[in-house]
Formats: C-alpha cells, sequence, structure tokens
C-alpha cells in the first residue's frame, strides 16, 4: 500500500449499491494488502443501534446521524494514522459532500463498485436479509458524482478479481485524486437526489 500523508493513514473507500459486493472486496483486500487495514461497514454501524422501535417520523433523523457518525469515525481512524477500507452507499448527495469535508482529499482511493440491476435483484432475492428493491432503489443515484480512481463491475467479475485490481492500482495511482477533483467542484458532488441506504 503507498504512502499517504505523514500520520494519516489511506482511506480505500467503496462506494456501491446495496448488495453490489463491496463487503466481499473489502475482505479480500485485508487479505491481499501488504499493510494493516480495519474494514469498516456502514452496516455494522447500523447493527450497533439498539433494537427498540423508531417513529416513522424519527427515522430519516436518526438513520442520518447514523451516517454522520460512521464518516466520523472513519475519518478519526484514518487521523490516528490507520488504513481504513470503507464500504459505502452515497445514496444521498449530503454523504458526499460531508466526506468530502472530513476526509484528507489526498489519502482517499475512490473505488467505484458496479453491478448491473438484473443480478443486484438475484442477490437481494438470494440473500433475504435486504428490503426488497433496495438495490433498484439506489440504483441511479450512488454513481451521480461520476468520479472514481478506479472502478469494478462485480456483474461477472469476482470479489477477488476486484481486489486485486484495486491492490494493483494503489502503488500507481494518479494526482489529483478523485475525491480532490470532488473537493475543488469537479463532477456534481451537489448533485441530484437520490433514495436511502
Amino acid at each position: 500500500m503507498p504512502d499517504a500523508d505523514a500520520g494519516t493513514g489511506l482511506i480505500v473507500f467503496l462506494n456501491g449499491t446495496s448488495s453490489s459486493g463491496k463487503s466481499s472486496i473489502a475482505g479480500e483486500l485485508l487479505n491481499i494488502l501488504d499493510e494493516t487495514c480495519f474494514h469498516m461497514p456502514v452496516d455494522a454501524f447500523h447493527a450497533m443501534r439498539s433494537r427498540r422501535s423508531v417513529a416513522p417520523g424519527e427515522l430519516p433523523g436518526m438513520l442520518r446521524r447514523t451516517w454522520a457518525g460512521f464518516h466520523r469515525a472513519v475519518a478519526g481512524m484514518a487521523a490516528a494514522g490507520n488504513n481504513v477500507v470503507v464500504d459505502h452507499v452515497l445514496g444521498e448527495p449530503w454523504r458526499l459532500r460531508d466526506c468530502l469535508g472530513l476526509f484528507p482529499p489526498r489519502n482517499v482511493v475512490l473505488v467505484g463498485v458496479h453491478c448491473s440491476l438484473p443480478e443486484l435483484e438475484r442477490r437481494e432475492r438470494e440473500r433475504g436479509d435486504r428490503p426488497v428493491g433496495l438495490a433498484a432503489r439506489q440504483f441511479g443515484f450512488v454513481h451521480a458524482h461520476g468520479l472514481y480512481d478506479v472502478e469494478c463491475d462485480t456483474t461477472t467479475a469476482s470479489a477477488a478479481e476486484c481486489a486485486r485490481r484495486i491492490r494493483d492500482f494503489l502503488p500507481r495511482r494518479p494526482f489529483p485524486t478523485a475525491f480532490e477533483r470532488l473537493a475543488a467542484g469537479a463532477g456534481g458532488a451537489g448533485g441530484a437526489g437520490g433514495a436511502g441506504g
């Protein structure tokens, strides 16, 4: 893994819809990257929440606070010098804006994790642990910002193949990074609204 700015860890930021394979890729990356990394999935933060029922009117605010806390936890881990593999769903524009304000843009490798909608729907049915249609609701929004450092498509490529592609990209990643360009206002960071995830 290439050196990040002194004292700050590298953030490998996997963005894609639910069921696109982000967690599987992250697991493979942790097995093949040379340096110690931490996988920080947003699902783990949702799972920490107490099981009490939440009134419908409270749900949006609670979910937003969960995502905002997740972003700050990632930023804190990287600021302490830890390399982090994040799996994320940029289903609403504010999530990307929040991350752009928190993460050092030069130290972020933004990875687009793509998958065809029919395959996403097949995986969703097979998994049975996601709301039906979640991936379809996210599909048109998660990649709306349009800029990545590296991309992969899990429709046909395995998680291991995608992880190797990302690993091989890291030593030769160009600058400015996608996050640097997005932070400078390129690529529509404040683009169209979208479905949550």
